[in-house]
């Protein structure tokens, strides 16, 4: 039971010591979990990271530690023609903008039977007792039965592998309500489905970043910092930023969003914190994807379940 005065997601931490917190959908999820990364910080805990990455990491020069897992360190090089790699880049602003050396787990996409195998091998190198899934947008509370998904395999991906894990705490946190329309989510299943896992008792509410919250202020200064250093910037971490400076409407703070229509508004600067194992327990195709063991077989998993479905939930806009 929670009080009122309390964030139930930081009392559900509350005797949490070692936390990996981890960016479930890849490239710059990791972001937008780091408000809690110095939030948990201050509160005493020791807080780990980890991305899956979308950056091709055997041709980096980062730390091999397991199986399609490498721990990316500041000033690590990423030797592919293209420069992505936001891993390394959060690394880099750590040490030079918090003076603090601070290594990334980084994983290769594949399926969830290796990812789940990654996961194990960190919880038991640190003692994990709590994992804390980052996604920046919310398409990971996509069921599978909705009309559009926006691009939920590597949450999926992600959540299936954690919630097989025997991690004693396994939550998922969302940040960017209204993003994932640039993938064509509606949003209106969006709090459909949160509705469903509220009544299951898995949702543990929500609670807004403000600009004048140190710990928000860092995670502004890491998405500026990145803006400068790689030409292919966040869609997703930008809109939010420019959501918690205050601006609204169609506002590009990047040019890859240039020609389309944003609606920037203050509900994207909202944390929504749930249960894993409820939002697993409401993922219509996890049989199809449980077993996988490359992206491919992912791939293929959610393509057999879309394909016997004899209807889909359609998109509906938010009616207010």
């Amino acid at each position: 039971m929670f009080k009122l005065s309390e964030i139930p997601l930081f009392k559900t931490l509350e005797n949490s010591k070692s936390i990996l917190l981890a960016g479930a959908g890849g490239g710059y999820d990791i972001y937008c979990g780091l408000p809690l990364y110095f939030a948990l910080k201050a509160m005493g805990k020791e807080v780990h990271l980890a991305n899956l990455s979308f950056t091709y990491l055997p041709m980096t020069n980062s730390e091999k530690v397991f199986d399609q897992c490498y721990l990316v360190k500041a000033g690590d090089k990423n030797n592919h023609q293209i420069n992505y790699f936001p891993e390394k880049y959060l690394a880099d602003w750590f040490l030079t903008e918090q003076q603090e050396q601070v290594n990334i787990y980084a994983f290769e996409l594949s399926g969830v039977q290796p990812t789940k195998k990654i996961y194990d091998q960190i919880i038991e190198r640190h003692s994990i007792d709590t994992v804390i899934l980052i996604d920046g947008g919310t398409d990971s509370l996509m069921f599978g039965d909705e009309e559009e998904l926006g691009t939920p395999l590597e949450d999926s991906c992600s959540l299936v592998a954690v919630n097989k894990t025997s991690v004693k705490n396994k939550l998922l946190v969302c940040l960017g309500f209204g993003v994932d329309r640039f993938h064509g989510v509606s949003h209106f299943r969006f709090l459909e489905n949160t509705s469903k896992i509220l009544a299951e008792g898995g949702f543990l509410g929500s609670f807004h970043l403000l600009p004048t919250m140190p710990e928000v202020e860092k995670y502004m200064s890491a998405v500026n910092y990145v803006n400068q250093h790689m030409e292919r910037q966040s869609i997703v971490s930008n809109s939010i930023v420019s959501a918690i400076e205050g601006k609204f409407g169609d506002f590009h703070r990047t040019l890859r969003t240039s020609g389309s229509e944003l609606w920037i508004n203050s509900l994207m600067s909202i944390y929504w914190c749930y249960q894993v194992q409820n939002v697993v327990h409401n993922l219509k195709y996890y049989n199809y994807i449980a077993n996988s063991q490359t992206r491919g077989q992912l791939n293929q998993g959610l393509y057999d379940y879309r394909q016997q479905l004899s209807e889909v939930r359609e998109m509906r806009k938010i009616p207010v």
